[in-house]
Parts: structure tokens; C-alpha cells; sequence
């Protein structure tokens, strides 16, 4: 298998390759940005309210693993596949907590089946990767 020369599409010398790599990590910085200003107000709004609730902690549990997959496309890591499934299972955790009781039956069903599913592909996802 052959590596891109320095002038074919793929390289990294392309300018169109240099400036999507400068969007991306412009996009990135902004998504960086924006998820931190959210998680600054979050703690501003617990800490007017003088309480905390599970979905408060969840939350911030959603803002953390943004920032983490945020991090995995920085530092190169292999595994940012993963990060958006489990962003997926604590979203839908924090759904079921903020649903409470008035939630019906088959909505709770199908929501944990839908934690379930994905607590498997991101089993799926760890185990091809790291073959």
C-alpha cells in the first residue's frame, strides 16, 4: 500500500486538506467553548437554586463526555467512536430521570432497551477496536 505523495488529493500539503483540518479545529474549539459556557451556567443555575438533583449531575456528566470526545479528536486516540454512544446512554438516562413517574410503561421499556442496545454496540465498538 502506497502513501500519498506530498502533491496527490489525499496528502497533507494539499491546501483544500489543510483548510478542512483548520475548519475542523475550529469547530472543535467553538464546540469546546460553547460546552464549557453551558456547564459554567448549569453550576451558576445549581447554585441558585442551593440544591442538587440526579439530572443536574447527569448533565454534567453529558457536558464532560463532549469535552472528552473533544479531546480524543485532538489527541488522535483511535476511540471516538465510542464517546458518542455513551453521550447517547447518559442523554437517555437523563431522559428517564427528568420523565420521573408520568412516564408510561412501554415508554421506560423501550427507553432502557434503548440503553441496552447501546451499552452493547459500544461493547461491539471497545472490542473491534482494540484488535
Amino acid at each position: 500500500m502506497e502513501t500519498p505523495q506530498p502533491n496527490e488529493p489525499h496528502g497533507h500539503n494539499n491546501p483544500a486538506a489543510r483548510a478542512l483540518r483548520f475548519i475542523e479545529q475550529g469547530l472543535l474549539m467553538v464546540a469546546a467553548l460553547m460546552t464549557l459556557g453551558a456547564a459554567g451556567a448549569e453550576v451558576a443555575a445549581v447554585y441558585q437554586r442551593g440544591g442538587i438533583v440526579l439530572a443536574d449531575i447527569l448533565l454534567m456528566f453529558l457536558y464532560t463526555e463532549v469535552i472528552a470526545m473533544i479531546a480524543v479528536f485532538y489527541t488522535g486516540k483511535k476511540s471516538s467512536f465510542v464517546f458518542p454512544i455513551f453521550i447517547a446512554i447518559t442523554a437517555i438516562a437523563r431522559l428517564i430521570v427528568l420523565q420521573g413517574k408520568d412516564m408510561q410503561a412501554e415508554n421506560v421499556v423501550y427507553e432502557a432497551s434503548a440503553v441496552l442496545l447501546l451499552a452493547f454496540a459500544a461493547l461491539v465498538m471497545g472490542r473491534i477496536r482494540s484488535d
